[in-house]
């Protein structure tokens, strides 16, 4: 096995302890789209997330500039709600103090750039991270592994193999497998992950875990 040379983390419930609705987001953003004639209202979103159902928007082809902006501020409002005096998952300070001049270290999440460096800026955490990356630098996001391989374009010096990845949902587990990097489960649902067709590496449930895996 290859030496670890590099982290990516997920945000939202791996190193924040996110606030943000993630159902009543989805059912926000779903609703909008049924009501422009975008997707159809009998389609079972049951295990879709905001992410994957704008990546279905997308593929109709109906979605003009308007309609894309006017979705956005659906889940940008939760996002700011959501991510306002989030606080840290336990450990994460202690563990990125202690790894951050050993490893480079990214966060992927398919929050905004702008309301991720905020959350990150305002824990004291944002000079851990070497890069961050939103959806905005991704063609699709999560489950789409686009914002792992700009990861890995990025520090082109790092081979997939010699990256792990932490993320407590199967979107996060989906994109980094698929780009070539090993996956970790953090807190999560893996029940369902196996179910979406994810099978992490290992399970951890505290972050300070990690440090077992690199």
């Amino acid at each position: 096995m290859k030496k670890i040379k590099g982290i990516i983390f997920d945000m939202d419930n791996t190193i924040l302890q996110s606030r943000i609705d993630l159902e009543s987001m989805k059912k926000e953003t779903f609703g909008y789209l049924v009501s422009r004639g975008i997707l159809p209202a009998d389609l079972d979103i049951t295990n879709h997330t905001s992410s994957t159902i704008i990546a279905e928007a997308t593929k109709t082809g109906l979605m003009t500039d308007q309609l894309i902006k006017e979705m956005w501020e659906i889940p940008k409002r939760f996002e700011v709600i959501g991510m306002k005096d989030a606080d840290l998952e336990s450990g994460v300070t202690e563990l990125l103090k202690e790894l951050h001049d050993r490893f480079c270290m990214v966060v992927v999440t398919n929050n905004s750039i702008e309301a991720a460096e905020v959350a990150l800026r305002d824990n004291g955490i944002l000079n851990y991270f070497d890069c961050v990356v939103g959806r905005e630098m991704m063609k699709l996001m999560k489950p789409s592994p686009d914002g792992f391989l700009y990861v890995l374009k990025r520090y082109g010096n790092i081979l997939a193999e010699e990256w792990i990845s932490v993320g407590d949902s199967w979107i996060d587990g989906k994109a980094s497998t698929e780009a070539g990097v090993r996956f970790i489960a953090y807190q999560g649902d893996v029940e369902l992950m196996n179910k979406m067709g994810v099978y992490p590496s290992a399970e951890i449930t505290d972050i300070g875990e990690l440090k077992r895996f690199i």
